[in-house]
């Protein structure tokens, strides 16, 4: 647990089911004060609330589109209007799907972009514009992904999204690194997560992709969570414009693994 984290106030883009459910409800055992987006999810958050309060924090849920300006104002207007301040921003939203980029239509592409990237943009400006305005040294946080540096054929679209992620969670801290606003992501690898059940039910689809990671296993959204809980934390003080992978090693090219290649 992080002391300096209680009575905090937070706001967790997507955070009726996976990462970011888990996220939420770290900060509730944090004793945080969560806001927590969802888009059609109303009963995923509703339960994601719930759980935060039992663990100790304090919950609202608000229904918004993250790729657009009116929902990023609406989730903030709503995290001042009910606990009176913001100290952490959660880009977490997000989204993929599959298309060979031959066959990958404008609209999907825009799509995935829209809730993955500009969705981080935006939550990021309006956060920076409340701690710039309040001269407050606060906290971002965007959910980028182990695809911001691996390849990922047929999942362009994502995989752009992601790195685009990247770069602009580094250039954005360097920019604002001197008003002490610490800006970072999180690279989760392969989580056991809703978006992932399908793939994982199946068992050589499991077996293949736990060959990828060199530590052997799917991780678990509450390693994850915990990542993001000390990135929000004073512990973390002086770590800015970093994406701390959380992916079991996936990242280090396990294919060289045992003195291969």
């Amino acid at each position: 647990m992080f002391s300096d984290l209680s009575h905090k106030v937070v706001v967790v883009t997507g955070g009726s089911k996976g990462l970011g459910s888990a996220i939420a409800r770290r900060f509730g055992k944090e004793n945080m004060k969560v806001v927590i987006n969802y888009h059609t999810d109303a009963a995923g958050a509703q339960q994601t609330a719930e759980q935060v309060i039992a663990a100790g924090g304090q919950a609202i849920t608000v229904q918004a589109d993250v790729s657009t300006e009116d929902g990023i104002h609406t989730l903030c207007d709503m995290a001042l209007q009910t606990f009176g301040d913001l100290d952490v921003w959660v880009n977490n939203a997000g989204m993929e799907n599959q298309h060979a980029t031959h066959q990958l239509t404008l609209a999907e592409w825009q799509r995935v972009i829209n809730v993955n990237l500009t969705g981080v943009f935006l939550g990021t400006q309006t956060a920076l514009n409340y701690f710039v305005k309040k001269n407050k040294a606060g906290n971002i946080i965007n959910m980028s992904s182990v695809h911001e540096q691996i390849p990922w054929p047929t999942f362009a679209h994502y995989a752009a999204s992601k790195g685009g992620i990247k770069l602009f969670t580094q250039t954005v801290a360097m920019e604002y690194a001197a008003r002490h606003i610490r800006i970072n992501a999180i690279g989760p690898g392969a989580i056991n997560t809703p978006i992932n059940a399908v793939k994982f039910a199946d068992p050589q689809q499991l077996q293949t992709t736990i060959a990828m990671i060199p530590m052997q296993r799917i991780g678990d959204p509450d390693e994850v969570a915990a990542a993001a809980a000390w990135l929000a934390s004073s512990e973390s003080s002086y770590v800015t414009g970093v994406t701390l992978m959380v992916d079991g090693g996936m990242t280090l090219y396990p294919a060289f693994q045992g003195g291969n290649g």
